[in-house]
């Protein structure tokens, strides 16, 4: 049966930009939640002292939880070189700190879409990127985690690979035990494309989850494409809602994983309107896995 993970999504400018919060204080907010685990954010403030990162583990494992996925945003489509080997070296330390909280799945991004960049030229430059980070990952027993992503919270530009083909000739391109695609369903209408059919595309691929909802406040998905190039963050027309009132089937979708054996973890972004909401989604997700993975 696939295990339930929490992501701070409410939290991440007070964890990683102001400080408003600690982490501590989100492993202690987040300790009643029913989830097995609490996926990482790489750019959590305080993670930037080594030291903390066993003390975080042990905080998290006092509470009867694991931390079992890093969320990071690696850009491999810089055109400069220098650049992208950075970027590599800082998704090294990103497995490097996955391991030390005792994490098997770290994410990995294509990079941000920049106009002058054609589609051959971001897969392959995001494809040796990544293939340069996988023996690295292997030694360690860290998978790789490709997300069919939107936009990283701090990115001018949108996610390369988020359109269905490219996201899709990139997971084509790489082939190796220790990299496996994270699925998240709400990303997909972001690029006015359906979630399911994308989802058949690559669930053997799939090892991982994203569980949200989304809703447009106003407007319409084309509205949201419109804009959505020169903006850093997310686009104001949308908006993150309570799992299984928004947009997603997840019946669809986790009759899908489980035709194709899918027995992991499903972290859940969700809670922007309060911790309340976070458990109702939580509910609602337990009560589905039940449903779809029959004990």
């Amino acid at each position: 049966m696939p295990k339930l993970a929490a992501f701070p999504k409410a939290f991440m400018t007070a964890l990683c930009k102001d400080g408003r919060m600690t982490v501590a204080q989100w492993i202690e907010l987040a300790a009643d939640l029913e989830v097995d685990g609490l996926e990482w954010y790489a750019g959590f403030l305080e993670m930037d002292d080594e030291s903390n990162w066993s003390t975080f583990r042990s905080m998290v494992e006092d509470t009867g939880k694991v931390i079992p996925m890093m969320c990071c945003s690696p850009d491999f489509t810089h055109p400069d070189q220098s650049f992208r080997e950075t970027e590599i070296a800082k998704q090294k330390r990103w497995i490097d700190m996955t391991h030390t909280l005792g994490g098997g799945y770290c994410r990995v991004l294509s990079g941000q879409r920049r106009p002058e960049l054609s589609v051959d030229q971001g897969v392959s430059l995001a494809a040796d990127c990544i293939e340069a980070c996988l023996p690295y990952a292997a030694e360690r027993n860290i998978t790789l985690i490709l997300e069919n992503h939107y936009k990283d919270d701090f990115w001018l530009y949108p996610e390369f690979a988020q359109k269905m083909d490219v996201f899709c000739k990139l997971v084509d391109r790489i082939d190796h035990p220790n990299f496996g695609v994270n699925y998240d369903p709400s990303n997909t209408y972001l690029a006015g494309e359906d979630p399911i059919e994308l989802l058949k595309r690559v669930s053997d691929r799939v090892v991982t989850m994203h569980a949200s909802d989304r809703y447009l406040a106003e407007g319409t998905i084309e509205d949201l494409r419109n804009e959505e190039g020169g903006a850093e963050g997310y686009a104001k027309r949308l908006r993150h809602g309570e799992i299984g009132k928004g947009l997603n089937d997840y019946d669809a979708i986790f009759s899908e994983l489980k035709s194709k054996g899918f027995d992991n973890w499903i972290s859940i972004e969700d809670g922007v309107d309060g911790m309340d909401q976070l458990r109702r989604s939580v509910a609602f997700l337990k009560a589905k896995i039940a449903q779809h993975w029959p004990t």
